[in-house]
This record gives structure tokens, sequence and C-alpha cells, in this order.
């Protein structure tokens, strides 16, 4: 059976609040990113927070991509793990670019057959219901 997968965990900092609240925003987002890595969409679910952010879940055919934001501090946070011939690393510039995120951490942890850790930093500027 092959097990090989790569999950990435990012921290999005000086993120635009507007748009971290913005659950249509963030839908939009999610599946350009989900597109970007190569994955196929076959479920999607948002939650708005009162007063503000926003939690969702894309589930993909390769595994999942989730995000959960706070627009009051600037800040979300995000993870994707595919399987297969995907890439979730080509999803991190266009939710970079798509929340306006000025810092951003991830990390890239090998599943399975890819077991393995690298963390990356970058502190250069970025360039309810279904989404």
């Amino acid at each position: 059976m092959q097990t090989k997968g790569t999950h990435i965990l990012c921290e999005y900092h000086g993120c635009d609040g507007a748009l971290l609240g913005d659950q249509e925003h963030i839908g939009a987002l999610m599946r350009r990113a989900v597109a970007a890595a190569g994955a196929k969409v076959v479920g999607c679910l948002l939650h708005p927070f009162s007063p503000q952010g926003v939690s969702g879940v894309v589930l993909v055919e390769e595994s999942h991509l989730s995000i959960h934001t706070w627009p009051e501090v600037g800040y979300a946070a995000v993870d994707f793990y595919t399987c297969g011939d995907c890439d979730p690393q080509r999803a991190d510039p266009v939710i970079r670019e798509g929340l306006g995120a000025t810092r951003a951490e991830v990390m890239v942890v090998g599943r399975g057959e890819a077991g393995g850790l690298e963390v990356r930093s970058r502190s250069r500027p970025a360039g309810g219901r279904g989404c």
C-alpha cells in the first residue's frame, strides 16, 4: 500500500482582517489553493464566528485543506495534507497573497513513506456554508 503524503502547516501573520472575516473570500481562496496544488475538491464547509473569524475545511480526493482565521489580530492557521501527485506547497503562495500576509512560517511534513520534517520561515510580503 502506498502511504506517501505531504502535509504543510502554515502560520500567516499581518493578514488583512477584512479578508480573514469574509467567508465568501475564504471559500474562493481555498478552492484556488486546492487547484494550485493539483487536487480535486469533493466537499467544503465553512463556519463564520461571531463577532469575527472563519473556520473551514475543504475535503479533497487526496485528503484535506483547513483554515482558521483571527481577523482581530491578522492571523490565519492553515494545514493542507495531500497524497499522490499533488503538491500542497504550491498552495502556500496562493493563500499568502490571497490573505495579504506580510509574514508566514511553513512547516512541511512528509507523511507515511515520505516521512520527514522541514521547517521553512519566510518573511516577505505576499504579492457555515459551502464554498
